[in-house]
């Protein structure tokens, strides 16, 4: 992963859910950059192999806590000028078999780590989702759109535990006049995610590689927008580097019906997959796609790295990961 291009603000930084996908890149992207780093998770849906290449570089330490937990505050005594709050399931097979966890960590754990930036005088960042804005009426998506959520829906657990965590970092910054910001993530992907985490890029590899039939939702009309990691942490870290408060944007702006998604994998890893159509998750929203329209004016964020390239690495990742496919 490129480092970045000016030197990092921040001497030392508190990543939380930092054994994770986007985590455990938001880690070695701090280190690369000189900035010390305490990665925070209680493995609930992180791995250890996902930093396991960090374990005894100088300025990087693991702490395994849950951040849903009061003793949290006490077990990560700083200080730290960044906090990157990503701790949380954020993959429907790991929200839909941990609901109550997935809104603790959005409660509780958002409140015990916005008190320790607090304490600390640091930025705060939320790793906030587009799934704020539910199956949305507006297209494509902007930051002052409210959203069309089911708030019951088997999905609600991690949509509502998110526009609270929203909502709670607002009320800081009212009450407290705290230095904290949102950052809303579209699809990503990309290296160190897990094969049975239930989204759609993960799941496509692993089958095709295996040679068993990629399952496909619904009809797969529905469409996304993918980001590759590599742009999604530096559209991240361009956030916690500015002072906005208001939410922000990240992720890919080439629309792309997930049937497609399916057959370029198929193609890519030389697959002979056929092609299953399975029944629709509940609440799957039929379009995605992000207005980057204040990424791009107030950072001068968008992605860079091409579909075609992005999932090739990916595939390679899992091609030589068998565990993780």
């Amino acid at each position: 992963m490129p480092s970045m291009t000016a030197p990092a603000p921040w001497r030392r930084a508190l990543v939380t859910g930092g054994a994770g996908f986007l985590g455990s890149h938001l880690c070695e992207q701090l280190l690369d950059s000189g900035v010390d780093v305490d990665c925070a998770d209680n493995l609930l849906s992180g791995s250890p192999d996902n930093i396991a290449h960090l374990t005894g570089r100088p300025g990087f330490r693991f702490v395994e806590c849950d951040l849903s937990s009061p003793d949290s505050v006490s077990v990560l005594p700083g200080p730290y000028d960044l906090v990157l709050h990503f701790a949380c399931p954020a993959s429907p097979a790991d929200y839909l078999g941990h609901p109550l966890e997935t809104l603790d960590v959005g409660s509780f754990g958002t409140r015990h780590a916005l008190a320790i930036a607090h304490r600390d005088c640091g930025r705060f960042l939320l790793a906030s989702t587009s799934e704020v804005y539910g199956d949305p009426l507006v297209h494509p998506q902007r930051e002052d759109y409210w959203g069309n959520v089911n708030p019951v829906g088997p999905r609600s657990v991690y949509d509502e535990s998110k526009r609270f965590a929203e909502a709670l970092v607002t009320a800081h910054v009212r009450t407290f006049g705290s230095n904290a910001g949102i950052v809303r993530l579209f699809n990503s992907y990309g290296p160190r995610m897990r094969a049975d985490d239930g989204r759609a890029v993960p799941t496509f590899i692993s089958q095709a590689l295996a040679g068993e039939p990629v399952t496909v939702s619904g009809d797969g009309s529905q469409t996304r927008t993918l980001c590759y990691v590599d742009d999604t942490i530096a559209g991240i870290l361009a956030v916690a580097a500015s002072r906005s408060v208001r939410p922000v944007n990240i992720g890919g702006t080439d629309e792309t019906s997930v049937l497609d998604i399916a057959r370029q994998v198929v193609d890519l890893t030389g697959s002979r997959s056929e092609l299953a159509f399975v029944e629709r998750p509940a609440d799957d929203p039929e379009r995605r796609r992000p207005d980057i329209t204040v990424a791009r004016e107030l950072l001068r964020w968008e992605p860079h790295v091409p579909w075609t390239e992005g999932i090739k690495r990916t595939i390679a990742y899992f091609a030589d990961h068998p565990r993780a496919a």
